[in-house]
């Protein structure tokens, strides 16, 4: 028994060369094999998710809300920036800037911590005012793209906003987005016209038509509620509490 085993084992050992170079991966890669992956290659990405044409009851305005970001699969350097333009009668102009670094945390979840700065031009003094910021942005259970952040202010301490979307798809191309947004204040803040507690909720439903994914003109409605405190001040100021707007704008990525 033992005189065969010898013979066996060199068989075996002669049979298993050819086969381990037919292995993919025994030997050099074949050249028709794709690159491997670079795990720290970096990326970069713009999206405008708004940039619309309002139709209010009082002033008509262009509003628009756009974000990117720079970076790799776990760290990225994000821009975040929103506002809004008032094109009749008199008003406040708004706009906000966010620079931030993100982390992903878990799937489909980043972690950011960042600076902003919001500024609003109207027929009164200008105001300016800075803050730290913490937000959370990912997808939620039943694919809702969710933003919330946290800020403290060197003007009006700390206030939350919360932001909800949701894509439903009619077609491949016809996209139907409920939107949901939020804002509750710390301090009462007049400049800014921000009051103590709640300050807004706004509900939309905008329709759009992806010419391609990149481009995708809609028309939408939404409507606007002012409570407590903003709500005050805004009555003193002669602005509305309560406003539905029709709007019509784009959609754009990069």
């Amino acid at each position: 028994m033992k005189l065969m085993r010898l013979p066996l084992a060199l068989c075996a050992l002669l049979l298993s060369a050819p086969l381990a170079a037919a292995v993919p991966g025994a030997g050099d890669v074949p050249p028709t094999w794709p690159d491997p992956i670079d795990d720290d290659a970096r990326y970069g990405f713009l999206l405008i998710d708004r940039l619309e044409y309002s139709d209010n009851e009082g002033p008509n305005t262009l509003a628009w809300e756009a974000l990117g970001w720079v970076g790799g699969d776990v760290n990225r350097l994000w821009l975040n920036t929103e506002g809004r333009q008032r094109l009749e009668g008199a008003g406040s102009d708004i706009e906000r800037l966010d620079v931030s670094f993100g982390r992903l945390i878990a799937p489909y979840w980043d972690l950011q911590l960042g600076v902003g700065t919001q500024r609003i031009d109207g027929p009164g003094s200008d105001a300016e005012r800075y803050s730290a910021v913490v937000s959370l942005v990912g997808l939620a259970p039943g694919w809702f793209e969710v933003d919330a952040n946290v800020r403290l202010s060197d003007v009006g301490g700390v206030s939350a906003n919360l932001e909800a979307e949701y894509e439903l798809l009619l077609t491949q191309r016809l996209v139907l987005q409920p939107r949901f947004e939020t804002i509750v204040a710390g301090e009462r803040v007049s400049a800014f016209g921000v009051g103590e507690g709640l300050n807004s909720v706004v509900l939309g439903l905008r329709l759009r038509y992806e010419i391609r994914r990149q481009l995708a003109p809609y028309v939408g409605l939404e409507w606007t509620r002012k409570y407590g405190e903003t709500a005050d001040l805004a009555r003193a100021e002669n602005e509305a509490v309560a406003d539905t707007a029709w709007v019509a704008g784009l959609r754009l990525w990069f």
